[in-house]
């Protein structure tokens, strides 16, 4: 990155409202394997992006059922995350969206995390990791108390992230042709 690019993302970040300290915590840089991933909320125009790599890395996995109506978060992302006491992060290298990451309240007090991807010549290299942290903090910050979420039985290195982080199995169960897996966490504060 570029001391013109640093000195540019340095400004973005003062002028970006509202700047609140857990949002501005959120917009981050992580450096891994020479690549420098920086975080931030969604927006608007990242839609064919976020789109491109939903598919792109379900089809890399083999967990890709189609497009349908299942998908309709996808395409109101502000209203179905953002506005709705949930969080969109997207993760770019050099300008590119990489990874993605959701947070949805699903009851009082619990969260799901959706939407996790991460292009598949980006895997391996701690950017997964990176959204599901910021998510889980976003999560604190909305007090949720739990989250929850599943992945397919053949997405094994996503059960192996969820589990490394502390995420159970609950049950299994079927989600259209896909075998998946259900994970919970709890995530209140420890008392002292």
């Amino acid at each position: 990155m570029s001391s013109v690019s640093i000195f540019s993302f340095a400004l973005w970040i003062r002028w970006w409202p509202p700047c609140r300290r857990s949002r501005c915590e959120t917009l981050s840089l992580m450096a891994a394997e020479g690549n420098t991933l920086l975080v931030r909320r969604y927006r608007d125009d990242d839609h064919d992006a976020v789109w491109a790599l939903h598919n792109l890395a379900l089809d890399s996995v083999g967990a890709h059922g189609g497009n349908g109506p299942w998908d309709d978060d996808l395409h109101s992302i502000p209203s179905v995350y953002i506005d709705a006491a949930g969080e969109f992060l997207v993760g770019l290298v050099e300008g590119d969206i990489v990874a993605i990451g959701a947070l949805r309240q699903s009851s009082p007090g619990q969260g799901e995390i959706k939407r996790m991807r991460v292009h598949p010549r980006f895997q391996r290299r701690g950017f997964g990791r990176e959204i599901l942290l910021r998510l889980e903090n976003r999560a604190r910050e909305l007090g949720y108390e739990t989250l929850h979420l599943d992945t397919t039985v053949g997405q094994t290195a996503a059960q192996a992230l969820y589990r490394r982080h502390g995420y159970t199995e609950t049950r299994r169960g079927q989600l259209g042709p896909f075998e998946v897996i259900l994970f919970a966490k709890s995530i209140r504060p420890r008392s002292s």
